[in-house]
């Protein structure tokens, strides 16, 4: 079965509201229900009055501030009593720039030319440059799929694959690269089945993008039908609430909400709006898959890629003899085992046999649903629809299904919604009307909340420092005229990402040093007043695309779907993935390595890749001793220093002109006097303690190239 719908949107749109969540604590619930009072004093919290942009503070240092952010700053700054530390030098910058926008170091006569460049445009050309490479949408989509939770295996106890999920990642590296304003963004993951279009091309995208309503876990071996929908229902809430909002509503399931004024009544409204909702992501009736579910149809004028590549005509006659071939097995392995039980055979034995060869048919019949009678694959996508008859969700005392309570009508949240306006869901789903409502200008959390993240990405720490969590037991803003600032100002440039972030990186503040100052240090340890530039480490990805690219081996053209896609759904298919990637012969962008919940890629995990069953706002940066070994030790790694080493040595020149350029390529400037004969010292060593000759002169060039990779400041951002 599936599914193509072009669907005009309803007209209402849902009016400003405020909203209001806190941490879900392993606590009893509330005694008493939230009162109507209390509601009320929740609404009076900071995060839920509307962000205004009110003129920038005035600062006595006038030459220091470039852009209102700077003067944000620098108020705070001068109010403690701390200067701002110098500016970094231009080749720092560039860099920072180049792995900021890109997640890809820049080469040396990039950074030769920004350096010579004095001309005032001379640093917006750059990041001009750099946001209009295909280059920055596969790095911000990557930001953004920590928060979608996206992985390509449902995880959990069964941990089956989600063959086609990797569409909605293509998806959010095209709408980065194309700037898709945000709040439109929003609206095609929640309810893009529902939004009108002008064609079908960006229905095709539209529907694709509800797949951020299907990537989550899932426990497909659950028996209990009920319970299954209830978890993808309640899993569903978690992740629009904590991406989108910064709240976590998911907290009421089974208690009103310990801190915050969120009633179980408010949790079940919203449960029916997703009850409401048909989840489509695409698994086969399987032994260990008791939940099975269809795909959507993409059109063929939508032109998208397909997940496999056409079948010959014998090929297809192939695949349905094999299809032919394992429905009889199975049917006579019916019968075999049927005849054992009648003369006293194991039927435990028996009934494994039996499902295990209905397992096989069942994959293969899979196989050739994937194609058309020509051969030509078919189009499909993870997504969601809404259902034909929309339901409403009973009340469950604490979240128990054999204490379903009344029915609660599908709607917000009540501490959401403005007093007097109506909450409830007039018709159909109501997916439209939360859509609608989180992308709207007069929702006060959307746009701030998108602004504390891209902060955060560029300058190492949010504004908010709990970037999923803004509510009341989440952090208070450090400077919060400035995160109203940039949200104003970002939905008065039609919530375009790439114009925020060219706002922020053109400022003075970010293109602070990261020195070290004692006195500053002494006032504010944290840096919380952004007197410097905080050292970060780059996250996996960066690292791995930087030693790929360094290495002159980095595979730059898109990957056409995903290894995923190709394997078979049983849990040898999915070790079959990671197989392929060890050797490191998967030379493309660490986006487009595959990420199977229980199973990620040893380079990122390494590198603290996150939960992919979680919200990630935030990474762990640590800083151990099993990621050098890794580095030095790991066959990738291994690999990319000899191509390193190889690129290196085609350069012209003697052996120290080499390392120098070396040096260049990896850290993107010249080694200073002390570092230049540090690693010539590791060259002359090592060619000691080797044979002489051509292979003896590699070798060391080898372990060169290979200090560098592995050297703390080449995973580091200054």
């Amino acid at each position: 079965m599936s599914h193509s719908r072009l669907a005009s949107p309803r007209a209402r749109h849902l009016p400003a509201v405020g909203l209001l969540i806190g941490v879900c604590l392993l606590t009893p619930g509330r005694v008493s229900a939230w009162t109507a009072e209390e509601i009320a004093a929740g609404r009076a919290h900071w995060a839920f009055q509307p962000p205004v942009d009110r003129p920038p503070p005035a600062v006595r240092d006038v030459a220091w501030p470039r852009t209102p952010i700077d003067r944000h700053l620098l108020a705070a700054l001068e109010d403690a009593g701390i200067a701002p530390v110098a500016d970094t030098d231009r080749a720092t910058l560039i860099r920072r720039l180049a792995f900021d926008l890109t997640g890809l170091p820049p080469a040396p006569e990039e950074v030769r030319a920004f350096v010579a460049d004095t001309s005032a445009d001379a640093l917006e050309r750059v990041v001009e440059g750099y946001l209009a490479s295909p280059r920055f949408g596969e790095r911000w989509a990557r930001h953004w799929l920590d928060v979608a939770r996206y992985a390509e295996s449902s995880g959990k106890d069964s941990n089956v694959p989600f063959p086609h999920a990797w569409r909605y990642r293509d998806y959010c590296i095209a709408a980065f690269n194309d700037d898709v304003p945000f709040d439109r963004f929003v609206r095609e993951q929640i309810a893009g089945d529902l939004l009108d279009v002008r064609d079908e091309a960006e229905q095709a995208r539209a529907i694709v993008a509800t797949g951020f309503l299907a990537l989550g876990p899932k426990g497909l071996a659950d028996r209990d039908a009920r319970q299954f929908r209830l978890d993808l229902v309640d899993e569903q809430i978690d992740v629009v609430s904590q991406s989108m909002l910064g709240l976590t509503l998911a907290c009421a399931r089974c208690h009103d909400h310990a801190f915050d004024p969120v009633n179980q009544h408010d949790y079940y409204a919203l449960a029916g709006i997703f009850l409401s909702t048909d989840t489509l992501y695409g698994t086969h009736a399987q032994q260990r898959n008791l939940h099975p579910s269809t795909l959507l149809e993409l059109p063929p004028a939508a032109g998208l890629p397909p997940a496999v590549a056409d079948l010959s005509a014998a090929d297809l006659a192939r695949l349905e003899r094999r299809v032919a071939d394992l429905e009889t097995a199975a049917e006579e392995m019916r019968r075999e085992v049927a005849m054992e039980q009648r003369e006293g055979g194991n039927p435990v034995t028996g009934f494994v046999r039996v499902r295990a060869a209905r397992d096989r048919a069942a994959t293969a019949r899979v196989d050739r649903s994937l194609f058309r009678d020509d051969g030509s694959p078919r189009t499909l996508a993870m997504g969601a629809l809404d259902r034909p008859v929309p339901v409403d969700s009973p009340l469950l005392a604490r979240g128990e299904l054999d204490q379903a309570g009344d029915l609660v009508p599908r709607g917000l949240v009540e501490v959401l919604c403005a007093p007097g306006e109506p909450r409830a869901i007039a018709t159909g789903s109501g997916r439209l009307d939360l859509a609608y409502w989180i992308g709207s200008r007069d929702n006060p959390l959307t746009a701030r909340v998108l602004v504390n993240r891209v902060w955060l990405k560029l300058m190492g720490r949010g504004l908010v420092t709990t970037p999923d969590n803004f509510g009341t037991m989440g952090m208070a803003p450090s400077h919060p005229a400035l995160l109203d600032h940039l949200a104003v100002s970002f939905m008065d440039d039609g919530w375009s990402v790439k114009r925020l972030i060219r706002r922020i990186v053109t400022s003075r503040a970010y293109a602070l040093s990261s020195v070290h100052h004692e006195a500053n240090e002494r006032i504010d340890p944290d840096n919380t007043l952004h007197w410097r530039m905080d050292r970060r480490r780059l996250d996996a990805e960066a690292i791995r695309d930087a030693m790929l690219a360094v290495s002159g081996a980095l595979d730059e053209t898109p990957f056409a779907g995903s290894l995923v896609a190709r394997a078979q759904e049983d849990p040898f298919g999915l070790a079959q993935v990671i197989g392929q990637l060890r050797g490191g012969t998967f030379r493309h962008r660490s986006i487009y390595l595959p990420i199977i919940r229980d199973q990620i890629p040893e380079f990122l995990g390494v590198f603290d890749f996150p939960d992919a069953s979680l919200v990630s706002g935030t990474r762990d940066a640590t800083n151990v001793p099993s990621q050098v070994l890794f580095l030095l030790n790991n066959p990738e790694t291994t690999a990319l220093a000899e191509a390193f080493a190889t690129r290196v040595g085609r350069l012209p020149g003697d052996a120290a002109s080499r390392l120098d350029a070396a040096f260049e390529m990896a850290l993107a400037r010249p080694p200073q006097a002390d570092e230049r004969a540090a690693l010539r010292r590791l060259h002359d060593a090592f060619i000691t303690d080797q044979p002489r000759g051509a292979d003896g002169a590699r070798r060391a060039l080898v372990a060169a190239c290979q200090a560098l990779l592995a050297s703390a400041e080449f995973r580091s951002l200054n």
